[in-house]
């Protein structure tokens, strides 16, 4: 596809560059059935693009670019969330570089991801089978919960997807399982025994930050890692007010799916 938007070709150029130098599709050509519509580099630098620009929605990107694209909207619908198999074998290319190269410290946290208003919970059908009933910090909603690490120096490192109510500590140690060095966490992760099990002597401290009641216990260089929890909280803003994560929009549950993989990749591509 060509087209004149400097981002979209700026997107494009760094997705067709990762997915060449790691071989991640194979040859769009086809000895039988239809040819694509829309390759998939172009299906997934629309996506992001949609939400490195802001679009609200697909039918915007589709009215940016429908002289160029020369199909249905529906086509470009179906292949933008088909192209979320191909933004996720980025995502798993970027963390496993990551750890390559990982800070010292890292941090985890969750962070809500609504699909609806908390009034429509009970007549929303979509992601029934797949969003409950939680309880974050900013009070109840309906939806997921989206736990990452990162490490101080902004590699996104681990990413699990999970109901409202999974338990934060099983997330915990199984994103975390590979990860070495210091895991910082919020109060919300206090447990002796997920500390004995994740603590490896010389390779992995798991440092959860204790209750108000605990603060006694801290020490000045302790508060100081704590304190940059607030590189990860920054991380769930961003993504949320300037890539699109949350959303109420998909008639799918692929379309959901597709808008939270395709604005993680917006994210680690800026």
């Amino acid at each position: 596809m060509d087209t004149h938007s400097p981002v979209f070709t700026g997107i494009q150029t760094v997705v067709t560059q990762l997915v060449r130098r790691y071989h991640l599709v194979t040859l769009e050509t086809s000895t039988s059935g239809r040819p694509r519509k829309i390759s998939r580099i172009d299906a997934l630098t629309l996506a992001v693009y949609q939400h490195t620009s802001t679009r609200a929605t697909k039918k915007s990107v589709y009215d940016d670019f429908k002289t160029e694209l020369r199909c249905c909207y529906k086509t470009l619908v179906v292949a933008m969330n088909e192209a979320a198999h191909l933004a996720m074998k980025i995502l798993l290319l970027i963390m496993r570089l990551g750890k390559k190269h990982q800070h010292l410290v890292k941090y985890t946290d969750a962070t809500d991801i609504p699909v609806c208003l908390k009034k429509n919970a009970d007549k929303h059908k979509t992601m029934a089978n797949l969003a409950t009933l939680g309880r974050s910090s900013k009070g109840w909603y309906f939806g997921l919960k989206m736990t990452i690490t990162r490490d101080a120096d902004g590699r996104l490192l681990a990413l699990r997807f999970t109901s409202a109510t999974a338990n934060d500590r099983d997330i915990f140690r199984k994103i975390n399982q590979d990860i070495y060095g210091i895991i910082v966490a919020d109060a919300g992760y206090v447990s002796k025994e997920l500390e004995r099990a994740m603590n490896i002597d010389g390779k992995r401290w798991v440092l959860i930050r204790p209750y108000k009641t605990m603060k006694k216990l801290m020490t000045p260089w302790q508060e100081q890692l704590y304190k940059g929890r607030f590189q990860v909280e920054f991380d769930f803003r961003n993504l949320k007010l300037f890539h699109g994560l949350v959303t109420s929009l998909p008639r799918s549950i692929n379309g959901y799916l597709a808008n939270y993989i395709h604005a993680l990749t917006s994210f680690v591509l800026s």
